[in-house]
């Protein structure tokens, strides 16, 4: 995939700079930095306070437990945004792309950050979903590191600025399983009939299917995308439960001995519950990119635009990533990371899993609309065969219920007589 080259990146940043004259001069010095709380410094060569005065809100939509909030001891850095601009903030969550490209696609509320991953970006993009980002706003976008710049999905990186990065993987139990998962494939065991969950969206779980089988994760026809699906549906009657956030507790808990997941949130739930443990399997993983986008539809944009450079602060994107456990596109925040952390295999695999990951692209609209189709499909399939005895239970019923009204029309004509 093609990358940019992290100067010819900041040559843009700052060729925006110069277009909006916004130039230090020559002999100015950069200012100190703004301590906004014991935990929290930010540049001090960036207008934070512009819009103190304007009682602006902005609604933010990102991923379940993917930022620093305040609870466990870690750092509230929503707050400390308010506190630092005067911007309020309306933060809410959900639990995967499809959730948020329906809740967009409805209309039924208006954001002004949302957190889509790679694929998503690109079909947002195609539809004109979301505003191309005034860099003069986001200087801060410069910490990126240069290899999780320019990918397929956004190639300038006009729309998105990276959050975070991660792989896929599988969190097992190890008080619940014989021999630790090594393949995609133990997630089809029958043994752990009942005691396995899956992903409850069809990118994810159409991706470990088609490793499985040797296949690219992102499909080339339809025909690629009917066979990956017969092979989710073979597994439909080992699986529990098709879940997202529900891993949690349900792993946590020891409700179930295993699951894919991503490694971040693995990271979570393993120091929840010291049982579990996560491995990257054989055939290969995902590798994605959670990106910073705003909406076309923005009411805030330019404030918007402030609270995407503010989390690409050091700082900032320190507390979140020491927080939530998942991987930074930060070069000096991964610096700043404790060892432990920062050498996790987990969360910063080695080669042999990095050679073997790869990225979602975004689907042409038909092979799209083919995986939504069979994914429904594959949901309400019932292998047992208990599916069809309920469509006969339904249709004897409904049987049985003309056949009262025709005994009753019978009768009436009888009684008439």
């Amino acid at each position: 995939m093609k990358k940019m080259n992290v100067r010819t990146f900041a040559s843009l940043c700052l060729g925006a700079v110069l277009a909006a004259g916004c130039v230090l001069p020559a002999a100015a010095q950069p200012a100190d930095p703004i301590e906004v709380t014991e935990d929290i410094t930010v540049s001090g060569d960036y207008d934070w306070t512009r819009f103190a005065d304007d009682h602006l809100t902005i609604n933010v939509y990102n991923w379940g437990l993917y930022i620093s909030d305040g609870s466990d001891e870690s750092v509230d850095v929503v707050s400390a945004f308010e506190k630092l601009t005067g911007i309020k903030v309306n933060y809410t969550t959900f639990d995967s792309n499809e959730s948020l490209y329906a809740k967009m696609k409805s209309g039924g509320a208006s954001y002004d950050v949302i957190f889509p991953s790679d694929y998503m970006v690109g079909k947002m993009i195609k539809e004109g979903m979301l505003a191309e980002l005034d860099y003069a706003n986001i200087p801060n976008a410069a910490n990126i590191g240069e290899e999780y710049l320019g990918w397929s999905f956004d190639p300038d990186n006009a729309y998105s600025v990276p959050y975070t990065w991660g792989t896929t993987g599988i969190v097992y139990n190890t008080t619940m399983v014989e021999e630790p998962p090594t393949s995609w494939e133990d997630l089809w065991d029958v043994a752990y009939t009942g005691n396995v969950l899956m992903f409850n969206n069809s990118r994810d779980a159409y991706a470990i299917a088609a490793k499985k089988l040797g296949m690219s994760l992102n499909p080339a026809s339809v025909d690629e995308v009917d066979l990956v699906m017969k092979e989710l549906q073979s597994q439909k009657s080992v699986v529990q439960a098709y879940v997202m956030d529900e891993i949690f507790d349900k792993m946590e808990g020891g409700e179930a001995a295993m699951a894919p997941y991503y490694a971040g949130d693995a990271l979570t739930m393993i120091e929840d519950n010291p049982d579990l443990a996560f491995v990257h399997p054989e055939e290969g993983v995902n590798f994605f990119v959670d990106s910073m986008c705003i909406p076309a539809t923005s009411r805030n944009k330019e404030a918007a635009e402030m609270f995407i450079n503010y989390l690409c602060e050091p700082s900032v994107g320190y507390q979140n990533c020491d927080f939530i456990g998942y991987s930074t596109p930060i070069t000096e925040v991964w610096e700043m990371l404790d060892d432990d952390l920062k050498y996790n295999p987990i969360a910063y695999p080695d080669e042999s899993v990095m050679d073997k990951a790869e990225v979602f692209v975004t689907l042409p609209d038909d092979v799209n609309a083919e995986m939504d189709a069979k994914w429904s499909e594959m949901k309400s399939y019932d292998e047992s065969g208990s599916g069809w005895l309920v469509v006969a239970f339904i249709a004897g019923a409904l049987m049985i219920s003309i056949f009262n009204i025709w005994r009753k029309m019978r009768k009436k004509v009888r009684d008439d007589y």
